[in-house]
């Protein structure tokens, strides 16, 4: 994997940062996150959540949710030895949407990875991207969910959630696929002006044409209700 490169206003911070991360040939390949400074422009990153603080909200992050409920929790947190993000909230109803998105940056076309597991929950599992992020009730949304295997990409438009359909294929609210269990799984997503591509662990799902939303938004992590699912190794790439 190629050094990510991350544009900031000063050669010093830079330099810092460098000297920070030459530590292994491991610690080169991920990148320092935005913490208390000023938003910064990240053109290729991985969020390994390594360097936050347990039991809080990451610094540089913001939480949301569309829906009713009583509101979210998004930590970071420690999952046997490896820091992971998470959305511990469960006693939320089935219409509640827990977003958690980046402050560094906004972006319109853009390449992301997750890693995923849906650790429990009655109502819902699992959990995916919100991009092209506005507020609270309007964004797109991929997810994945283990209650029911199978995957979803919809659009949310002030508080109201709509699955989207395919190409080529039309509306059949997703796709099914292999029961995804309570380990750890890959999705992916590539954003190229109106044209979404979905991926699983590797394997391309399916494609979405929407225009909804066309201009750049924040992106982020999002579960519904009452999963609690942790994340890690989020990569960012901006197109």
């Amino acid at each position: 994997m190629r050094i990510p490169t991350i544009i900031i206003l000063s050669i010093v911070v830079l330099f810092g940062c460098n000297q920070a991360q030459s530590k292994s040939p491991e610690e080169n390949q991920k990148v320092k996150q935005a913490t208390e400074s000023a938003p910064v422009l990240i053109n290729d990153t991985i969020f390994t959540f390594e360097e936050y603080e347990v039991n809080k909200l990451p610094s540089g992050w913001s939480q949301y949710f569309t829906g009713r409920g009583n509101g979210t929790d998004w930590k970071n947190i420690d999952d046997n030895g490896n820091k992971v993000l998470a959305q511990l909230s469960d006693d939320n109803p089935n219409y509640h949407f827990n977003v958690i998105v980046y402050d560094g940056f906004k972006t319109k076309d853009v390449k992301l990875k997750v890693k995923m597991k849906g650790v429990k929950g009655r109502k819902d599992q699992g959990g995916g991207f919100v991009w092209r992020f506005t507020n609270a009730d309007n964004y797109y949304v991929v997810r994945a969910n283990p209650l029911e295997d199978n995957v979803v990409l919809y659009k949310v438009v002030n508080g109201r959630r709509t699955d989207l359909p395919l190409v080529g294929k039309g509306r059949t609210y997703g796709v099914d696929v292999p029961p995804l269990g309570n380990d750890w799984n890959e999705l992916a997503l590539t954003v190229k002006g109106d044209l979404f591509t979905v991926f699983l662990n590797g394997k391309e799902l399916f494609k979405v044409k929407d225009e909804t939303f066309t201009n750049e938004g924040k992106i982020g992590l999002w579960t519904k209700a009452d999963a609690v699912t942790y994340f890690d190794d989020f990569q960012v790439i901006k197109l």
